[in-house]
């Protein structure tokens, strides 16, 4: 990661990867550090990292590490404003819509961890730089 980065939002893949300590995951982790950058989950997606197997005192250690930030009205309408733009609809885009809005409410410059970059790409454009894992 050469580019500083002032905030790193992380999808639910992100997450996951980070709370199963994936190794490159983990390195891009200590690099965001290392810049200082600020790393921030959607509320919403702590609800979709969950499943009967997530360690969940990694979790709440993770979670501990980043800011979470809430989903209010006014960002839900923004989310659905960004599905309108990029002519995607229905509850497989909701919560990525979501992410894409924290994202690109977040001060730049600004990345996201996320294994849906062309979806990402659609709602973003080439406001948030993506990372694929």
């Amino acid at each position: 990661m050469n580019n500083r980065l002032e905030a790193v939002v992380l999808d639910s893949q992100g997450l996951s990867a980070w709370i199963s300590q994936d190794r490159a995951v983990l390195a891009m982790i200590r690099s965001f550090h290392s810049m200082a950058a600020d790393l921030v989950v959607c509320a919403s997606t702590i609800v979709e990292v969950m499943h009967a197997r997530v360690n969940t005192p990694r979790l709440n250690w993770v979670l501990s590490q980043v800011k979470v930030e809430a989903v209010t009205e006014q960002t839900a309408r923004a989310a659905a404003g960004l599905l309108k733009e990029a002519a995607l609809h229905g509850h497989k885009y909701a919560i990525d819509a979501t992410v894409a809005e924290l994202a690109l409410r977040q001060p730049g410059p600004v990345a996201m961890l996320t294994s849906d970059v062309d979806d990402m790409a659609k709602l973003c454009g080439n406001r948030v730089r993506l990372i694929a894992i």
